[in-house]
């Protein structure tokens, strides 16, 4: 187990090649200014040039090569996708709004473009709207580890309720995906981390003619800002960060980052059962105990799948896996969750909670796990990892389990695959993150996220020189879109500059309704849950 696959080296032959086709080119034609430059010039990329086409409903679409490898910045290239929508009142014109989604893995061409009509008018008056498929993402040289088929038996295979032998196959999983990452995309590897991806912002941004970035990134998303800012913090304009990252536990002290994020899933679920027990007339699930009702029925499930309608078959991790994405909408939602948990109980496979992950989900969970694994440094101490992986399961007994012994997909699942990452890590990014000499950057935490846990966007104020927490008291993930007084707030922030005043607290979640709702209230995807194929597609909402 601790033999590491090594990555195909055709990459750093094909960048030379590409160096020296580009210098002989140059010379050919009587044009070698590059190639005779001065370090400082020929080691400074080409923005690249955007030829911008219509793709319908008033978007442009355009593609931009930036280097593979910042090392040989003229070199092999790839091309990412980027979209934009231009502002709605050009008298009222700021510049770019740059739209970065969570992840890793969520595609911000369709960020944009499933979120624009919901955005605040303010927002699409003010600006040209801008989203982008980070480089193995989406459009941008799409990653591959696991395939289709392999994934869907990885899935299928795992347990709600994992069994004391559970760690060594996981660990076995795990490696297997990351040899099928060597297999499938090597040469790309190496170069997906955040630092890059940093680097490709910044010439995107000199790409569209914007002085400085304005930026509104959620999730995952705040932690690529939060290294653009480190990065290049003169350049910032306006940066929103929420659902904000700890950067320095998650990229150099992953241990200490991954257990508040276990901690803060099933919070989320525990605080769930509770109000499902002390309103069981709404919630309809449990007789009374909902957690043991719960936890009876994850075993049930694994004991005994329940066939899906395109032939497939749902079981205790399925019901997890649902679960650990959707709790993110807050507690408009637990009235659904409660007859969706019901309609488990009695084998209904259309309960969205039973619909288990389609190749549209490994789309995003592929590189979920591959980019993790190269921005965070692991210990490749085995004994070191068996220890964590446990003790995680142990601390998080609701939905931990099979998160901690299940296939590599989301973040709860990627230590055993990142202790045996066999590639480089040279695109990852380690600090400073104080972005010393930004402007203000406006930080916003949840104080029940589940996905993002609240002292994360406390720490990330703390760390960074020049920053304001706003907090949203709620449950759920993220609070622009969610909450009025937030959204509000992100709106004067963005436009006019104007950074809340210290100790700003939002309370106005959405309450549970009194019955199941009908219709997805302002700011959530109810609807789309309700018919089961909620995919990972991140929406932003519209409140009010």
């Amino acid at each position: 187990m601790t033999t590491r696959p090594r990555i195909p080296r055709r990459l750093g032959r094909l960048t030379a090649v590409g160096v020296a086709l580009t210098a002989l080119m140059a010379a050919v034609s009587g044009t070698a200014t590059q190639a005779t430059a001065s370090p400082k010039t020929a080691g400074k990329p080409t923005v690249p040039s955007l030829a911008w086409t219509d793709c319908q409903d008033g978007f442009e679409c355009a593609n931009a090569d930036v280097p593979l490898d910042y090392r040989t910045p003229h070199g092999k290239t790839i091309t990412l996708a980027v979209v934009r929508k231009k502002a709605a009142d050009p008298t009222k014109r700021k510049g770019t709004l740059f739209m970065q989604p969570g992840g890793p893995g969520n595609s911000g061409v369709d960020f944009v473009r499933n979120n624009y009509a919901d955005l605040p008018a303010a927002l699409r008056d003010s600006f040209d709207v801008f989203g982008y498929d980070v480089r193995g993402v989406g459009r941008s040289s799409p990653l591959t580890c696991f395939d289709d088929a392999r994934y869907t038996r990885a899935v299928t295979e795992a347990k709600g309720v994992p069994g004391p032998d559970a760690y060594e196959p996981a660990l076995r999983q795990a490696a297997e995906f990351d040899q099928a990452c060597v297999d499938n995309s090597g040469d790309l590897l190496p170069y997906i981390g955040t630092a890059y991806v940093a680097r490709d912002i910044d010439l995107l941004r000199e790409a569209l003619g914007e002085k400085q970035l304005t930026y509104y990134g959620r999730s995952f998303g705040s932690y690529i800002g939060t290294v653009y800012a480190a990065m290049f913090p003169k350049r910032v304009r306006a940066l929103t960060l929420d659902g904000a990252y700890d950067p320095v536990r998650y990229a150099n002290r992953p241990y200490a980052y991954d257990r508040p994020q276990y901690l803060a899933l099933d919070g989320a679920m525990s605080r769930f059962l509770e109000w499902c027990a002390a309103d069981q007339a709404t919630c309809g699930f449990g007789d009374g105990n909902p957690r043991a009702a719960f936890e009876k029925l994850k075993a049930d499930l694994d004991a005994n799948p329940v066939p899906t309608a395109n032939g497939g078959r749902a079981n205790g991790y399925t019901l997890v896996y649902r679960l650990m994405f959707n709790i993110n909408e807050g507690k408009v939602i637990w009235p659904e969750f409660g007859a969706a948990l019901r309609k488990a109980q009695l084998r209904d496979n259309t309960s969205f909670l039973l619909r288990p992950p389609s190749p549209a989900s490994f789309d995003f969970l592929g590189p979920n796990v591959a980019v993790e694994c190269v921005d965070r440094d692991y210990p490749s101490d085995l004994r070191l990892l068996k220890r964590n992986v446990t003790a995680n399961a142990e601390a998080a007994p609701l939905l931990g389990p099979a998160m901690a012994y299940g296939p590599p997909t989301y973040d709860h699942q990627h230590a055993t695959a990142c202790v045996q990452w066999p590639g480089e890590h040279v695109s990852r990014y380690d600090g400073s993150y104080r972005a010393k000499g930004s402007a203000p950057i406006l930080v916003l935490g949840t104080t029940g996220d589940p996905d993002t846990p609240y002292q994360d966007a406390v720490a990330l104020s703390r760390r960074l020189d020049n920053a304001s927490l706003l907090t949203f008291q709620a449950e759920g993930h993220t609070a622009f879109g969610r909450s009025a007084c937030a959204t509000d707030a992100v709106i004067d922030y963005l436009v006019n500059l104007e950074v809340p005043a210290p100790g700003t607290t939002c309370a106005d979640e959405t309450q549970p309704p009194s019955s199941t709702p009908k219709t997805a209230p302002p700011g959530t995807t109810l609807s789309e849950l309700r018919n089961g194929v909620d995919e990972r597609v991140e929406r932003i909402g519209a409140v009010g």
